[in-house]
């Protein structure tokens, strides 16, 4: 592979300057009354210049997390995605607190930049409603992980796509800033062989290298990094890769359940499978376990997916 090697820590630690969001003034034109707080990121360049979906959401669950009452912190959130982001203009996330209870706090946060039209004040790009909670003590169950191979004898993005000069290929191998290792065949380039008949999906998933980062900033993370790879049991069932030709997806919706909150720094196994694809849209269905084979967290997400001419 062609291009500037990268630095693992520096694009790591890109990360957690992205998810950052700073504080700015509330602007009046748009606050409601339950506004309380407005914050502003920036946009990590992507190929083909759009804005990935799991940083918008990442920042979201930043932005939110800085308005609710100490020790309170995420077990829900749902996203909506309205629109394609621009990344030439900064995202500004006006934060709506609909309730604080004994133990809960509930949240809503809209995206949004600035219209493409003089008409056009303000576009909205994503809108997320959030739920935390205090920790708390109760019944427990939970399903394991199944078993898998350990990340570490199995092939890093940069290693499967070695020797491939495309500014895709060299934007996942080497600036991509979580680790993503396939337990079952990685399909950037080809389908996977057997199709139908692999209905489930696992990768191992980390920081690329070790961040320092508050609590907040790793369930921002376990965001960013859940909306990598939803579409790939989709393809998988479909018989197709992320080069079919003709290929066009989009999130639609998306949304986490923590069940317990983990380290992003260590390796997480994300067990995915596609239930249904119909009307142009597909859905997948996640569950993230840790090292130990505790169930972390459960992910859902719908797209937009078609295929140009196929028949």
């Amino acid at each position: 592979m062609t291009g500037t090697p990268c630095d693992p820590a520096a694009v790591a630690a890109g990360l957690i300057d992205l998810l950052d969001v700073r504080e700015i003034v509330v602007d009046p034109a748009f606050a409601t009354p339950a506004t309380v707080a407005a914050y502003e990121a920036d946009s990590s360049p992507q190929p083909g210049g759009h804005v990935f979906g799991g940083q918008v959401m990442g920042q979201a669950v930043a932005a939110v997390g800085r308005t609710v009452p100490e020790g309170r912190r995420i077990h829900s959130m749902y996203s909506y995605f309205l629109a394609p982001g621009d990344p030439r203009h900064p995202i500004r996330f006006q934060v709506d607190a609909l309730r604080d209870g004994n133990s809960f706090s509930v949240r809503r946060v809209l995206a949004t930049q600035p219209g493409r039209t003089p008409e056009e004040a303000e576009r909205t790009i994503l809108a997320m409603t959030a739920s935390f909670q205090e920790q708390q003590d109760g019944l427990e169950h939970q399903e394991r992980a199944p078993d898998a191979p350990d990340p570490e004898g199995l092939p890093t993005t940069a290693q499967v796509l070695d020797g491939i000069d495309h500014p895709v290929a060299r934007y996942w191998a080497t600036q991509r800033p979580i680790d993503i290792r396939h337990v079952t065949d990685p399909i950037y380039l080809r389908p996977d062989p057997a199709s139908d008949a692999a209905d489930t999906q696992m990768v191992w998933m980390r920081t690329l290298a070790p961040v320092e980062a508050d609590p907040l900033l790793h369930d921002a993370i376990l965001a960013f990094a859940s909306d990598y790879t939803p579409f790939e049991p989709i393809l998988r069932r479909q018989g197709l890769s992320w080069m079919t030709p003709g290929l066009r997806m989009a999130t639609i919706d998306h949304a986490i359940w923590w069940h317990r909150h983990v380290d992003a720094n260590e390796w997480l196994l994300y067990v995915q499978r596609s239930p249904s694809a119909a009307g142009g849209r597909g859905l997948t269905h996640g569950q993230v376990f840790d090292r130990a084979g505790d169930l972390v967290a459960t992910v859902t997400q719908e797209g937009m997916i078609r295929v140009k001419d196929r028949t």
